[in-house]
């Protein structure tokens, strides 16, 4: 008996924008890589999860790429940052630093699924502080949330890690945040419960 190919998750969307947008095209080659009475998971994180013969990942990656899908591992990652569903403008907002953000940290390895999320003004339609990570835009600097909650009974809002931040000071709190939990998480564990275990101090100490 033929052993069954192993099936592989992908989470996929259309990129770093505002909000979860796919066009006609993009659908259309999603759809193609669908067997009749497949269906697709839509997360709160603005990804679809769709799953593929482990054999024909690469050129499943490489197709979806060419339609402008970006594509990232499942599991326990740093997931795609999540952005604003609402705007003024993608300079005014800050995209290019969220675009660059989410090239320096999506998909990374962690103890457990790190949630990262990022807002273009303190609106915060983006829910950045409900994610393990929030990041808001305030005029031209970025404040940094950490530990937000939100789902449970011991559900809360993140709280302030850093604030006034130049997007390479961004970029590198950020980064090194993710290489603490990294390394000082046990595996499995929360960056929720991560946090309350050491205290935010040790994060960028």
């Amino acid at each position: 008996m033929d052993q069954k190919e192993k099936i592989v998750k992908l989470a996929v969307n259309g990129g770093i924008s505002f909000g979860a947008k796919l066009n006609a095209k993009q659908l259309t080659v999603i759809a193609e890589h669908m067997n009749e009475g497949d269906e697709l998971e839509l997360t709160t994180f603005q990804q679809l999860y769709i799953e593929v013969p482990e054999s024909k990942v690469e050129a499943v990656k490489e197709t979806f790429k060419e339609a402008g899908l970006s594509c990232y591992p499942v599991g326990n990652f740093v997931k795609s940052l999540r952005t604003c569903n609402f705007c003024k403008g993608e300079k005014e907002e800050g995209m290019p630093v969220a675009k660059e953000l989410n090239h320096r940290i999506a998909g990374k390895a962690v103890p457990f699924t790190l949630k990262a999320a990022y807002t273009g003004c303190p609106v915060g339609c983006g829910e950045p502080m409900l994610s393990d990570l929030g990041i808001m835009k305030i005029k031209d600097h970025y404040s940094l949330y950490v530990g937000g909650k939100a789902k449970g009974k011991d559900a809360e809002v993140g709280s302030l890690l850093a604030e006034n931040l130049t997007p390479e000071e961004l970029y590198k709190t950020v980064e090194k945040v993710i290489e603490v939990y990294s390394q000082m998480g046990k595996k499995r564990e929360t960056f929720y419960k991560f946090l309350k275990r050491i205290g935010r101090d040790q994060l960028i100490s």
